[in-house]
């Protein structure tokens, strides 16, 4: 199948140009792109400092959702006809791309395309960092900075779903106010407060699911806990930290991290059940959605991705065919 995708060219422009052709291998499934989500990373693939993994599509595009139109052998789940969501290592910003069925979910009777394409790299990146790695226990508080990115807003409704308090930091006022809104039982303007302190008055927290890095890491690990994990998955702030080592041992804290994109297909399998097993219900209760706050038409894709530059966005980006 012949297939149109957005590819970086040079200087980072995006090319909308026909691709390899398409055909699943053994357990893929080839998509038909009704929606794609916009994250981070795709920004930073076109200023080519994030590249694909090794046998990954060169066009941008880590989550999708769309109709199944060719299924390649050994494939059992899905047949031609179904809706899906799936997280892929690139290709989705395309008219069709290629997924491992492992790695795609069932759309939900309750969402749209739109939140379909919302949903798997949050989900997945939350999960794994702050129930798995994080080890959020009902009934612990969570801290997030960033608050109302796509990350944030689903950790935030993922936690208090499960019976959590979420914290965390926001850059206006605006911003604080919707993400409190949005179930943060409390958000600090990170331009005009002492986060840390005021959080360490509060009582401290378990988690910090941190983007931020450099000299916040310090500042996280002061209000933890007795106990508490530090969880990093960006670094805006630089990937160099100083801590201090007894604090570490004498509250017993623990610093993980991790990255998604590359990881092993088997692995991103065992994550989507995990999702599914733990996620999928509180879909259908109504309790959890992804928070789309911008879809536009695929040729918009250079105004979304300004939106997302800018930082003006609450909750996710995606685009649509």
């Amino acid at each position: 199948m012949a297939h149109h995708a957005y590819f970086v060219g040079e200087n980072g422009a995006l090319e909308w140009r026909e691709g390899p052709l398409l055909e699943p291998q053994t357990g893929q499934l080839q998509i038909e792109v009704h929606a794609a989500g916009i994250n981070r990373p795709d920004l930073l693939q076109r200023a080519g400092v994030y590249p694909p993994p090794p046998g990954a599509s060169e066009a941008l595009g880590l989550e999708v959702s769309g109709i199944v139109t060719a299924v390649g052998p050994e494939t059992s789940r899905f047949v031609v006809g179904d809706k899906v969501m799936a997280l892929v290592p690139g290709g989705a910003y395309a008219e069709a791309c290629i997924a491992d069925e492992g790695s795609a979910m069932p759309l939900p009777q309750a969402f749209s395309f739109e939140q379909g394409a919302a949903f798997p790299e949050t989900a997945f990146t939350v999960w794994t960092n702050v129930l798995e790695g994080g080890r959020l226990a009902k009934g612990e508080r969570l801290f997030v900075h960033g608050a109302t990115s796509g990350i944030g807003t689903m950790a935030a409704s993922i936690a208090t779903a499960l019976g959590n308090k979420v914290y965390g930091t926001a850059g206006t006022a605006d911003k604080v106010a919707a993400a409190e809104a949005h179930g943060f039982t409390k958000v600090w303007n990170h331009k005009e407060d002492d986060w840390s302190a005021a959080m360490d008055e509060a009582g401290g927290v378990d988690v910090v699911l941190d983007m931020v890095g450099g000299d916040y890491v310090p500042k996280n690990l002061a209000m933890l806990r007795e106990g508490g994990r530090h969880v990093s998955i960006a670094f805006l702030r630089g990937t160099e930290a100083a801590v201090n080592v007894m604090a570490i041992m004498r509250k017993r804290l623990t610093l993980t991290g991790s990255t998604l994109r590359a990881r092993p297909t088997a692995e991103k399998s065992r994550l989507r059940g995990e999702v599914e097993r733990h996620l999928f219900p509180l879909i259908e209760t109504g309790k959890l959605a992804p928070l789309v706050s911008l879809s536009a038409p695929m040729d918009q894709v250079e105004a979304a991705h300004q939106a997302m530059q800018s930082g003006e966005l609450i909750g996710k980006a995606v685009l649509t065919r």
